[in-house]
């Protein structure tokens, strides 16, 4: 059995690992770091755009290139290594997602091609504060067609112009699509460790929204299948990072000269590389896995989506600390681009759930499996 990727598809990786290494550079990450009026680097977001990858796993028969989510987890992965500062998950991995799995085919005619060009920027607004998301415990109420309540943080809810907003709905919760650029909608933009992947609050008083799908209720279902499809996609993103942190502490190594040799001839790099390694492909067993499950839509989604968000959380972040670690004291300089690895790192972990959340949801899955 081969759990690789087809030629296609490293073909595809290829491509876009030189577009983006020429279209998205540090220098490009950068510009959104050191302008705090900027959210996102729109030139860098208009031309992928232009690469049609927003629709790569929206059917063409909704406007999208019709490839699969395979090809999205490819694509996700060469984001990811280069840090890529715009709104491409919170549009692709998960408002599109939502779309897919439970708007009515209106619905999807209607959002998933404007997705797929660029025309709508959408996010996914759950959360209201700290502590666990429940259906109980969502206090945005949706009725007679509006919605009010704050949603906090929501990432890049301060560039979209549509939100897949969880309310309230009777006993259980829905999950709704609004415009936020109607008088019912305030924004306002929040500061965290990375600045170059935006966060905001917004607040709804009396906003038109639209149900997701015809049957009532079912949020918080729609929510946790909406969550797995991205966790494994947030995973490639973050093997992406890890991966190329890898690379930059390797060449460092190489490079850098202590006592007339190469530091990475010292026993304590190579062991710091070997473990970052070791780390590094576990994550990419476990995303591999989650892309199969992804691809196939398989039972062991939930249990597969977990152990990826869990091992690409540790690496990534294990990584981009031996990255500073092994770049000595220059890692600790702002011109150095470790500390933005770092950053993104720490954000990634802890969007659409930190890792606890997900390793309790991992340890749900098993027992749910060998209980069966």
């Amino acid at each position: 059995m081969n759990f690789d990727f087809s030629d296609d598809q490293k073909f595809l990786r290829d491509e876009a690992r030189k577009f983006l290494e020429a279209q998205c550079t540090s220098a490009d990450v950068r510009a959104v770091l050191d302008d705090d009026a900027m959210s996102h680097n729109d030139e860098v977001w208009q031309k992928i755009v232009e690469m049609g990858w927003l629709g790569a796993a929206i059917p063409e028969e909704f406007g999208g290139l019709g490839l699969g989510m395979l090809e999205l987890c490819v694509i996700a992965e060469e984001l990811g290594r280069v840090l890529a500062p715009v709104p491409f998950g919170s549009s692709a991995y998960f408002f599109a997602e939502a779309i897919k799995l439970a708007g009515t085919e209106e619905q999807k005619a209607e959002f998933l091609p404007k997705v797929a060009d660029g025309n709508i920027v959408g996010c996914l607004a759950t959360t209201e504060g700290p502590g666990a998301l429940t259906a109980s415990s969502v206090q945005t109420v949706a009725k007679d067609g509006t919605l009010s309540g704050t949603k906090v943080p929501v990432t890049d809810g301060d560039i979209a112009t549509h939100a897949a907003v969880l309310a309230k709905e009777g006993s259980g919760a829905g999950i709704y699509i609004v415009a936020l650029d109607q008088d019912g909608v305030s924004r306002k933009a929040l500061k965290t460790i990375e600045p170059t992947r935006s966060h905001a609050e917004i607040k709804f008083d009396g906003a038109s929204a639209t149900r997701l799908g015809d049957e009532t209720g079912n949020g918080m279902t729609v929510l946790d299948q909406v969550m797995n499809r991205g966790a494994v996609l947030l995973a490639f993103e973050q093997l992406g990072g890890a991966s190329r942190c890898l690379e930059m502490a390797t060449e460092y190594a190489k490079e850098r000269h202590a006592f007339g040799r190469p530091i990475g001839g010292n026993q304590a790099i190579k062991h710091k590389l070997a473990d970052i390694y070791v780390k590094n492909e576990v994550a990419r067993s476990n995303a591999y896995y989650g892309a199969w499950a992804l691809s196939t839509d398989a039972a062991e989604l939930p249990e597969a989506a977990a152990a990826a968000r869990v091992a690409a959380s540790e690496a990534f972040w294990f990584a981009s600390k031996e990255n500073i670690q092994t770049h000595g004291g220059m890692g600790f300089t702002w011109e150095v681009d470790c500390h933005l690895y770092y950053r993104r790192a720490k954000l990634l972990a802890v969007q659409a759930g930190s890792p606890a959340v997900w390793k309790e949801k991992l340890v749900s899955a098993l027992e749910a499996k060998n209980a069966a």
